[in-house]
């Protein structure tokens, strides 16, 4: 350790390196927000239907969850410079294939290579921002890494509506080509290259926890599709089984585990983790209803849908910090869930004001709402996850924090999509059949009370698992403040 520091304060600059990760984190934060928005857009142009647009994300989300464990290890045994580069390049080629892509089938293999590419990535941002920088300004570091997050999830809606509103929803891929080229060169020229460290990998624990997660994913997703028939109940209890069998596996193994179980003996890791996991599910699970109310319902272009979400990235930017400071001095059980409660409350509220004729200045009152409860949620379950594990335990927890908050949004991407096609088919028979052509674009007049219903009672559903979320967190023990 006293080796690496050395070279750290000799060699290495640690700010050009942090600025130089900073553009390809920031690029895969963008891609998680930015296709929210041009959904409606490609399920016309590819004349699809709304559950294969929800693949979309789904596909992105799963390829990037599944890895997230191991590619952090494979950083370490190969460098983290190299494994980063070779994810810019994977997400930089998929984000071409994206764009070019003729048929959803295709657009939806191509999203999944580049959640592989975002995959590869993240660990290794984090890995190398903890090794360059000195333990007193580590915290600094952190805080210009947040902002970039916080700029992200801005930016990322906006700029997804003025591309699909001018250009067209291709270029929301495209736009990541030449950025894609910059963050390669920046990473070869101010990215050290560090030492690294021998791994086993656990292949076995990688193969069950994919199958079983697709195969939860699958069924739940595609559900409404097949009725509900035994084949998608047989396949949802095959990789809940699958799913069992990875967490024995994981108590069994006593060389490298992708998951040590050990660390769920503290009680604020296991309840930080279920706070994670169900903010995971709300963030991807509201976007969809909202988005597609906001274009196909109110008429709203894809610009002036993103903008709708302004006043929450503004508030959570301004509020985070101050929030930040409370959680050293606060019990976090009671910013956190007030922060879960609030966002439940204003997704409710949301789905209260969603009908045709709704005044759009009545909405922001809601997104509003959402941007304090972010606030309030992000930094208490972050700091509370890993306050009280050991130093030597803290990556391998973070690792696992990130994981559950990917397959969070994994399982709300998939459960939305399988909510929404159910309330269609309630609220408008035969809409099961109708594709793109009903539902691109503005939704008919005579269609619109009933696909604003399908909408407002999808987002109950988010709205429940942050209650889940908050009653976890109310059994917070007091963590010792330093």
């Amino acid at each position: 350790m006293k080796t690496e520091v050395a070279v750290a304060d000799t060699e290495i600059k640690p700010w050009p390196a942090l600025w130089a990760l900073c553009l390809g984190f920031f690029m895969i934060l963008v891609d998680t927000t930015i296709v929210a928005v041009a959904q409606p857009a490609i399920l016309g142009g590819l004349q699809t239907d709304i559950n294969n647009v929800i693949w979309v994300t789904s596909a992105y989300l799963l390829a990037y969850a599944v890895p997230l464990l191991v590619t952090g290890r494979l950083g370490d045994r190969f460098g983290p410079r190299n494994l980063y580069i070779a994810g810019l390049v994977v997400f930089t080629l998929a984000s071409a294939w994206c764009g070019l892509s003729g048929s959803i089938e295709m657009l939806i293999a191509a999203r999944a290579v580049q959640g592989l590419g975002a995959a590869m990535i993240t660990p290794q941002t984090m890995a190398v921002i903890t090794r360059v920088f000195p333990a007193d300004k580590r915290g600094t570091a952190m805080g210009a890494w947040g902002a970039v997050a916080g700029v992200a999830t801005l930016v990322g809606p906006i700029l997804g509506g003025v591309l699909v509103d001018s250009l067209g929803w291709e270029w929301i891929f495209f736009i990541n080509l030449p950025v894609g080229v910059v963050a390669i060169a920046l990473a070869l020229k101010f990215v050290p290259v560090l030492p690294t460290h021998e791994h086993k990998f656990d292949i076995l624990g990688v193969a069950l926890s994919g199958i079983g997660l697709f195969c939860i994913v699958f069924g739940i997703q595609e559900g409404q599709k097949y009725d509900w028939d035994g084949r998608i109940w047989t396949l949802i209890a095959a990789g809940i089984i699958v799913f069992a069998a990875f967490v024995y596996w994981q108590a069994k193994n006593k060389n490298e585990p992708l998951v040590p179980l050990s660390l769920f003996r503290d009680r604020n890791f296991s309840l930080s983790n279920i706070g994670i996991a169900a903010m995971g599910f709300a963030t991807a699970g509201m976007m969809l209803p909202i988005m597609f109310y906001a274009q196909s319902v109110t008429g709203l272009s894809p610009t002036r849908s993103a903008l709708l979400f302004v006043p929450m990235a503004v508030l959570t930017g301004a509020l985070a910090p101050n929030i930040g400071k409370l959680v050293d001095r606060m019990h976090p059980r009671y910013i956190a869930g007030s922060g879960l409660l609030l966002l439940a409350v204003a997704l409710l509220a949301f789905a209260a004001l969603m009908t045709p004729t709704t005044a759009i200045w009545k909405l922001l009152i809601p997104v509003a709402l959402m941007g304090v409860a972010n606030a309030l949620i992000w930094s208490p379950l972050a700091a509370t996850a890993t306050r009280n594990l050991p130093l030597s335990q803290a990556g391998a927890g973070s690792g696992i924090y990130n994981t559950l908050r990917t397959v969070g949004s994994v399982l709300g991407s998939a459960g939305i999509g399988a909510l929404i096609q159910s309330r269609l088919a309630v609220e408008i028979p035969g809409s099961a059949t109708s594709g793109a052509n009903e539902f691109s674009g503005r939704v008919p007049e005579m269609l619109r009370d009933g696909f604003t219903t399908a909408m407002a009672q999808s987002l109950i559903l988010p709205a429940i698992v942050l209650l889940v979320g908050m009653v976890a967190v109310s059994f917070y023990a007091r963590p010792e403040f330093k």
